[in-house]
C-alpha cells in the first residue's frame, strides 16, 4: 500500500480504521497491512475484490426484494445490488460506527430510503429477529485479523436461517481453508437444502446456501452468467468455472 496517500485515520475499541487512495482506487483498511474494501473511484459499482464478485452468484438463483448485508466495510455489496436493482431493500449491519461513517463520507455509500443502516452486532441482530426476512442475507463479517468465527458457529447459521425466506439464500464470506470444514458443511446442510460455493482467486471461500435445491444444468449457469454480467457491468465467468456444489 506504500503507493497509496492516507487520507483519514481514526481510531475506537476495535482498533485503527484507514482510508487510502491514488488517483483511481480508494481503500478502506483496519491495519497496517489489511485490505477491507476497494472502491473504483470512477465506477463504485464494479467490485475490485474477487470475494465480492462470488458473492454476487447468488443473483443467478434468485432476484431479490429484500437483502441483509452484515458487515458493511465500504459499501461495495450495497454499490453494486443498487445498481443491479435500486428498487432492493438493502438493510446493513454494522458494529463499527465509524466504519459507518467513513463509509458515508469517503465510499459514495448510496443513502435513500431503500437503505437502511443499523449500527449493531451482527449476532446480536440476527438473535433479536427484529426485521422483515429477507431473500438473501450476505455475511461478510471481517476484521483486522481475518473472518469474525461467530459467523460459522451453529447458532449464528440457525438465526440467519430463521431470517431468509422459505425460498432464500446465506451467502458466506470465508477464508479457503474453510472449505475443509466438514463441520461447517454439515451445520449448513442442516438449514439448507443445496450448498454450493467458490474458491476465489484472493483466496476466499464463498458459500451460497439455499432453502430450495434448484437444478440448473451447468450451460445454463453460463448462459445465465452472461446476462447478469451485463446487468452487474462486470464478467462472473472467472467466478462461475470455481462454483461448484460443496458436497
Amino acid at each position: 500500500m506504500t503507493d497509496y496517500q492516507t487520507i483519514h485515520r481514526s481510531e475506537d475499541e476495535f482498533g485503527p480504521v484507514i482510508v487510502l487512495e491514488d488517483r483511481d482506487m480508494r481503500l478502506l483498511s483496519f491495519g497496517d497491512t489489511d485490505e477491507q474494501s476497494k472502491l473504483l473511484k470512477s465506477a463504485p459499482h464494479i467490485p475490485q475484490h474477487t470475494y465480492l464478485q462470488a458473492m454476487l452468484l447468488v443473483l443467478l438463483f434468485i432476484k431479490p426484494k429484500r437483502v441483509i448485508v452484515l458487515g458493511l466495510g465500504g459499501g461495495g455489496l450495497i454499490h453494486a445490488l443498487r445498481n443491479y436493482d435500486r428498487a432492493i431493500n438493502v438493510t446493513a449491519v454494522e458494529l463499527r460506527a465509524s466504519v459507518i461513517e467513513v463509509a458515508k463520507r469517503y465510499f459514495q455509500l448510496p443513502i435513500g430510503k431503500k437503505l437502511s443502516l443499523i449500527h449493531q452486532d451482527a449476532t446480536d441482530f440476527l438473535v433479536q429477529r427484529d426485521h422483515k426476512k429477507a431473500d438473501v442475507i450476505f455475511a461478510d463479517i471481517y476484521g483486522a485479523d481475518g473472518v469474525d468465527e461467530n459467523q460459522l458457529t451453529e447458532t449464528f447459521i440457525a438465526n440467519a436461517s430463521s431470517m431468509v425466506k422459505a425460498d432464500g439464500y446465506l451467502v458466506l464470506n470465508c477464508w479457503k481453508e474453510h472449505s475443509q470444514n466438514r463441520e461447517l458443511l454439515a451445520l449448513l446442510q442442516i438449514h439448507f437444502s443445496e450448498v454450493r460455493a467458490c474458491l476465489t482467486g484472493g483466496g476466499n471461500w464463498v458459500v451460497i446456501a439455499g432453502k430450495v435445491a434448484r437444478d440448473i444444468t451447468s450451460s445454463g449457469l453460463k448462459a445465465d452468467a452472461q446476462q447478469l454480467s451485463v446487468q452487474l457491468d462486470f464478467p462472473l465467468a472467472r467466478s462461475l468455472t470455481r462454483f461448484e456444489h460443496w458436497q
